[in-house]
């Protein structure tokens, strides 16, 4: 006898093969930011507040473009919105030359913001997709597996873009702000964001060699979602409880990221060079990743909202330490920070899906709207910086978001999905 569900699971695993590479480059493209902060900082001579204005730009895009790009995604379907999102993000990484030359800092944040629109189509598509290409059960280790590739390209774009972006020019040994070192930085800018736009072009030609494979996987998914208004996402309290947690979680993490470098490099805590302290950022993202890949095997033994909620009073705690510390235990408490990050986006995702009464579309787009708090909190910590003698009492401000990230941890882990479990971890298998 055929087994003719064989082809259907193969296809569903390719699927879920290539939209993972997804994952892996908004990763790397988001974790450029950290350095970028540093370089635009020296480069154009700015406030600690004014370079965070890049995680700003960045992230600001979540707000204006995730609502609608439900809709997109609607329309257009899964694979060609994640097509289109790549196309954008090229043209994103080709504005910031533009923006060089004419040595215009806000040219760079519309470079910035242009990039991350197309990353937000991506994660509005991909992150629903992950979770339908599968059984239900299994979707927090299959979405956390998903996202260990994220990491991966989180971990990896700070070591690179530290390498590129905080060596040479005005950060070479000895060297002052001159007409030549700060050109000899802006190019080495350029030339991250070319190739930046190269990688994510050879990222677009191979998701549309796969688009029959992942409109066939997606198909039973998008027929059973159907099509919905994003804004029908407001109607659900859980959707908005989850959209709060996101904004809370993304801000967190960004603000932690994003003053990392000068926190490590700052002559209280490590006193390195910024490109050395830059290079460490890896480490913070490294964490995350190391912490999906067992938080995915965890979650298949463990009940989602009772992990989330030991991780996110660790975080709370690391983040009291290096309040009160410095030197290397505030160092490497900052830093240990990124492992306990790990599982908290994607089980915060997927629990506010099972509990959503909003369709998944709607809630996908709500939540990702939310990730506009990576533009919020970190300009409040940068004016915390700017206040304050050391860059320690930054950290106050993700210290509040885990505490508050734990009352929605224990509040999802008493609550049931619309299934009826309340988020029970699947049968060891």
């Amino acid at each position: 006898m055929t087994d003719t569900k064989a082809p259907a699971r193969q296809g569903t695993t390719l699927a879920f093969a290539y939209v993972t590479t997804l994952f892996f480059a908004w990763g790397f493209a988001t974790s450029l930011i950290d350095p970028l902060i540093a370089a635009v900082r020296r480069v154009f001579d700015l406030s600690t507040a004014e370079a965070m204005l890049t995680a700003s730009a960045w992230f600001i895009a979540y707000a204006v473009v995730s609502v609608p790009a439900a809709a997109v995604l609607s329309k257009l379907g899964y694979s060609r919105s994640i097509i289109s999102a790549l196309a954008v993000m090229v043209l994103g990484c080709l504005i910031v030359p533009a923006a060089t030359l004419m040595d215009w800092y806000p040219g760079v944040l519309i470079a910035l913001f242009v990039i991350a629109s197309g990353v937000t189509l991506l994660q509005v598509a991909a992150n629903p997709l992950v979770a339908a290409l599968g059984s239900r059960k299994s979707s927090h280790a299959r979405l956390n597996f998903s996202q260990f590739f994220n990491s991966l390209g989180t971990t990896v774009g700070p070591y690179l873009g530290s390498t590129v972006l905080l060596t040479g020019g005005v950060f070479a040994a000895g060297a002052v702000v001159t007409a030549a070192t700060r050109e000899e930085s802006l190019r080495s800018i350029d030339f991250a964001f070319l190739a930046l736009g190269a990688f994510f072009a050879v990222v677009a030609f191979f998701i549309f060699t796969a688009r029959r494979k992942i409109n066939a996987a997606a198909a039973g998914a998008e027929e059973a979602g159907g099509v919905s208004s994003p804004f029908k996402a407001f109607s659900s309290p859980w959707a908005l409880f989850g959209a709060l947690a996101i904004f809370i979680y993304v801000g967190s993490e960004v603000a932690i990221g994003g003053i990392l470098t000068n926190f490590l490099s700052s002559p209280t805590v490590l006193d390195i060079p910024e490109a050395d302290a830059g290079r460490m950022v890896s480490l913070y993202w490294g964490g995350a990743m190391v912490g999906r890949f067992i938080g995915a095997l965890l979650l298949t033994r463990v009940r989602a909202g009772v992990l989330l909620t030991i991780n996110t009073t660790v975080a709370a705690l690391l983040c009291l330490i290096v309040t009160q510390t410095s030197g290397e235990t505030a160092a490497y408490a900052a830093i240990a920070v990124g492992f306990f990050n790990s599982i908290m986006f994607p089980t915060i995702f997927t629990l506010t899906l099972e509990r959503s009464t909003a369709p998944t579309s709607a809630t996908s787009g709500l939540l990702c709207t939310a990730i506009v708090g990576g533009a919020v909190l970190p300009y409040i910590g940068g004016q915390i910086a700017d206040a304050s003698a050391t860059f320690n009492p930054v950290f106050y401000v993700p210290l509040a978001g885990y505490v508050l990230l734990t009352v929605f941890a224990l509040a999802a882990a008493r609550t049931r999905s619309r299934d009826g479990d309340v988020a029970a971890a699947p049968a060891p298998h």
